[in-house]
């Protein structure tokens, strides 16, 4: 049951919080980052107990509903294991990001903190009615954080972000009740169902039919083009944590669902679907990064960044190859860490010192803010996939596993050069906007004097943007530590294959 602390815990920390006084914001920061370090350490702990072999560890079985087949069916595997990492590790760093709130801190923390539980229980249901329970948790605090804690045009973009939510959630319910009908036993089990899948219980046009259906649903959360636009919008006004969580976990829920329930019970679908698949993951990518290059909003540019690199998720999972699905796994972590430190650079780091977003007024801020832009220089570079960090492997897993792929022949030439296309636009944006941010003209004050410096990172910044580059240069450097995990799992789905 260790894996299951992180969801009581993260739970019972949201009591607490939302019990203590408004008044009590130093103690109650601490309750939560005490909590978000707690859940870290037990999925630290379940990643090096975890032995590669790619079946299910610390299984918990309770019985739930047993008129219907549901039980509380929760355990991990290396598909879900380096997502309980990165959940873990933007719940931290998300707290350090916003040590310094005040406002109803306790109500903040509160929903901050059932959001993470609702997080940890979607990566470890093993039970999909639990499961669909569990993504619809995550879905009612992205609200209130966006609209009682955001910033311009909140209420709208959070309405947009729940619509959207609840519009995916629909099919996905749809797709589920299919599968338990079509399934002919009473049990959600994944464990059950998955060896239904592997005696063909599930004929081929079934399968065509109601995977489209599951995968998209789970995809809207994912920023599917072209259901993306929640994304850049709920980015954009949403409150430094909850950014962190919308790119660095709440986009893998989506993303999560493809892979695990759409592809791994319906793999003869996936099979129709993936040329498909891989069209929109390409549109994605260079969609995302032409609209990122032309924003003036801060903010907007790392919102539709985010949009792109989701694309690569997309794309590996289309490949139906254990290299490219292994790369898809790989980058939702680095895409979870690097764009949730991109969020927190932009939406604290930067706006608490300058009070704006917008490229086009700042005044050269290398002069005034060294230390911080160097760090987001660095972040930038680890985004747009420079060697040794975690970005460049993932990318390049994808891309082996589009090359490998037996399902997009006679697409793979223009897969890969529409993926390199988007790739060299992801180098584009990123260098014009550093350098429109840090490197642009320095203009002086009315007097003629250089402008004042801003105040450098405070701890908790420095902690937290350590933590998430740290993570992704040790899997940029030592890839094994993740892939070494995922690979046995995803080749568990590659096998359920027809032919």
């Amino acid at each position: 049951m260790t894996a299951l602390l992180t969801i009581l815990l993260s739970f019972a920390g949201a009591a607490v919080c939302g019990l203590m006084r408004p008044r009590d914001h130093r103690q109650i920061r601490w309750v939560a980052l005490g909590t978000s370090i707690a859940g870290l350490a037990v999925a630290l702990f379940c990643w090096q107990r975890y032995e590669a072999e790619g079946g299910i560890a610390d299984l918990v079985d309770i019985p739930w509903i047993p008129e219907m087949g549901v039980s509380f069916l929760t355990g991990y595997d290396g598909i879900s294991l380096p997502l309980l990492l990165v959940t873990g590790l933007v719940a931290v760093c998300g707290v350090l990001f916003t040590w310094d709130l005040k406002e109803r801190a306790n109500e903040f923390y509160a929903y901050f903190l059932t959001l993470i539980g609702g997080v940890y229980g979607v990566f470890l249901s093993l039970d999909l009615f639990l499961l669909f329970v569990f993504y619809e948790i995550a879905v009612v605090p992205k609200y209130f954080l966006i609209a009682n804690w955001g910033g311009e045009r909140r209420e709208f973009a959070a309405m947009k972000l729940v619509l959207y939510s609840f519009a995916g959630s629909a099919l996905v319910l749809l797709g589920l009740l299919a599968v338990y009908f079509a399934a002919g036993v009473e049990s959600f089990s994944l464990v059950d169902l998955g060896h239904l899948t592997e005696r063909e219980r599930f004929t081929p046009g079934f399968q065509a039919i109601v995977f489209p259906i599951l995968f998209v649903g789970f995809a809207i959360l994912a920023g599917m083009w072209p259901f993306h636009t929640w994304a850049p919008t709920g980015h954009v006004a949403a409150p430094t944590a909850a950014s962190m969580l919308l790119a660095g976990v709440v986009m893998k829920l989506g993303a999560y669902g493809c892979l695990r329930v759409a592809v791994g019970l319906l793999p003869a679908g996936a099979q129709v679907w993936a040329p498909l698949i891989a069209v929109v993951a390409i549109v994605n990518i260079g969609y995302g990064a032409l609209v990122a290059l032309r924003q003036n909003d801060f903010k907007y540019v790392i919102g539709y960044s985010s949009v792109s690199h989701m694309g690569f998720v997309l794309l590996g999972i289309a490949t139906l190859h254990e290299v490219g699905m292994t790369g898809a796994v790989l980058q939702m972590f680095s895409h979870g860490v690097i764009g949730a430190v991109l969020f927190a650079m932009v939406g604290t780091v930067i706006y608490s010192r300058t009070r704006s977003r917008k490229l086009d007024e700042f005044n050269g801020l290398i002069d005034r803010m060294p230390g911080i832009a160097w760090v987001f220089v660095i972040a930038g570079l680890a985004s747009m996939g420079l060697p040794g960090f975690s970005g460049f492997i993932s990318e390049l897993y994808v891309l082996i596993g589009v090359w490998k792929s037996d399902y997009l022949t006679g697409h793979k030439g223009w897969v890969l050069v529409g993926a390199g296309l988007g790739i060299l636009l992801t180098f584009g944006y990123t260098l014009v906007k550093i350098h429109e941010a840090f490197f642009g003209v320095r203009h002086p004050d009315g007097n003629g004097a250089p402008l004042k410096p801003y105040k450098p990172m405070t701890t908790p910044e420095i902690i937290g943007c350590a933590i998430l580059l740290g993570a992704s240069l040790l899997i940029g450097l030592f890839p094994q530590l993740l892939t070494g995990v995922i690979g046995p799992s995803v080749e568990i789905i590659i096998n359920r294959l027809p032919g």
